[in-house]
């Protein structure tokens, strides 16, 4: 692997109680620092900064007003960049903020700025960490917490700055664009699952679905939705898979909570569901 894109949900950064899972995030930044000594580039999507903030401002429940949300994430966001600088930089790797709007995806000029951002970034060895800014954008904020599973992912070469659908509304499908633009080799989708199941997880006679090759009717009628505090659920990792293998690029759907799931992954084990793109 020369490139490679992690996502980090809200259910791996997140424990059920509100508080921060700092054990497991900090076992996922040592892998990441590893794989980066590898001479793997490493850009990762971290979901969080809301829940951060809903702790950090002392809140029961996570509020259902708009601007409370947004004023979560400004609170969440510095909190999130404070953890990921501080265990980063414990094992001497350097990190960058990186904030996305769907702008940033539909106007040329500011789609290729961001390019040339990442390119730098990963040349001088700086691990990004990538969000979108819910603080100034409400895309990803006021949709459901499921995503239409046939939503159509839109492009800067095909769309407008001022029209057309969302391209992305969660961090799953910004990871998968992010995979595209700049050309990773895989995207890693971490959350508090195993892989894509046949049948609902919480059934004991489920079986994990070890590889996909195609998202078609059936395979999207296994996604069932999120657990109240991730906002993708697995139909949104579907909707990623199916971008990425639109782009032929192969996706992982995995545990966080694996043992060394990501230097694992990158050996070529069999973890969790992988989506490969057809011969």
């Amino acid at each position: 692997m020369r490139r490679i894109v992690v996502k980090l949900g809200t259910n791996v950064i997140m424990r059920a109680d509100g508080k921060v899972a700092l054990g497991l995030l900090c076992g996922l930044v040592e892998q990441i620092a590893a794989l980066r000594t590898q001479g793997v580039e490493v850009l990762v999507v971290s979901s969080g900064s809301i829940g951060l903030g809903v702790e950090r401002l002392g809140l029961a429940e996570r509020p259902t007003a708009l601007e409370e949300i947004q004023a979560c994430a400004a609170v969440g966001q510095s909190r999130l960049m404070a953890l990921y600088d501080d265990a980063f930089d414990r094992l001497g790797c350097r990190i960058a903020q990186v904030l996305l709007t769907e702008d940033d995806f539909r106007d040329p000029l500011r789609h290729g700025n961001l390019r040339a951002t990442l390119r730098a970034l990963l040349s001088l060895g700086v691990i990004p960490i990538v969000n979108e800014n819910d603080t100034v954008s409400t895309m990803e904020l006021d949709r459901p917490a499921v995503s239409e599973s046939r939503e159509r992912i839109s492009t800067p070469a095909s769309e407008s700055a001022h029209r057309g659908p969302r391209i992305f509304g969660d961090n799953d499908k910004l990871s998968a664009l992010l995979m595209k633009h700049i050309d990773a080799d895989l995207l890693v989708l971490l959350s508090d699952v195993d892989g894509l199941y046949d049948r609902n997880p919480a059934d004991a006679a489920a079986q994990l679905l070890p590889e996909v090759v195609c998202i078609d009717d059936k395979i999207l009628a296994l996604a069932h939705g999120g657990n109240g505090r991730g906002r993708g659920g697995m139909a949104s990792k579907l909707e990623s898979a199916r971008i990425a293998l639109e782009a032929s690029k192969p996706v992982i759907i995995a545990n966080g909570r694996t043992p060394q799931v990501l230097e694992r992954i990158v050996r070529g084990e069999a973890v969790g569901t992988r989506f490969s793109v057809t011969a």
